[in-house]
């Protein structure tokens, strides 16, 4: 009931507060970073320009580790981690979570799969335009190409879409490396 309550507040908030900020288009220079991340209960540093030396980068923003939505789009990542990785595509999720919380999300939602980074401030959020309201980060997805540009954004608070569109952006952007 507390997190039906969550993203209530928040529709109701969006729904009055008009227009907000929109996500980095495509071709834009994607922000580079470096945050704390959790993956399988550990604790590492991850450098967004390091990450695209290896391959594309799939980031996606999300408003608060454990609640429904975002529980069940880290099922969703989870379940399709495989077909990333064959792509040689890195999945990274953020949110304003703290590490420790981070840590607990990665083991008991994200199966161990991907990194989940914390974001105190939503400084990354910001620098991304994924943000609602200046308190939670937006749900929204990028495919970033090794070379560091967007090549595709998807926002949506619905998480049932991320996975599916991310995937068939890394698709279309493996067909234009080749």
């Amino acid at each position: 009931m507390l997190r039906t309550g969550f993203f209530a507040l928040i529709a109701l908030a969006l729904a009055s507060a008009g227009p907000a900020a929109a996500a980095l288009p495509q071709a834009a220079a994607a922000p580079d970073f470096t945050a704390q991340v959790a993956q399988g209960g550990a604790v590492s540093s991850f450098t967004l320009s390091t990450a695209l030396e290896r391959g594309p980068v799939v980031l996606y923003f999300y408003p608060k580790s454990f609640s429904s939505g975002c529980t069940a789009e880290a099922h969703d990542f989870a379940a399709h981690i495989a077909a990333y990785k064959a792509m040689h595509a890195t999945v990274v999720g953020i949110s304003g979570d703290s590490i420790a919380q981070q840590v607990k999300f990665s083991t008991q939602e994200c199966a161990s799969k991907f990194l989940v980074a914390s974001d105190p401030g939503l400084k990354i959020a910001k620098s991304y335009h994924s943000v609602i309201l200046g308190l939670y980060a937006d749900r929204t997805s990028y495919v970033i190409a090794p070379g560091g540009k967007i090549t595709y954004t998807y926002t949506s608070l619905d998480p049932d879409k991320h996975v599916a569109n991310t995937l068939a952006a890394l698709h279309a952007l493996e067909v234009t490396l080749k």
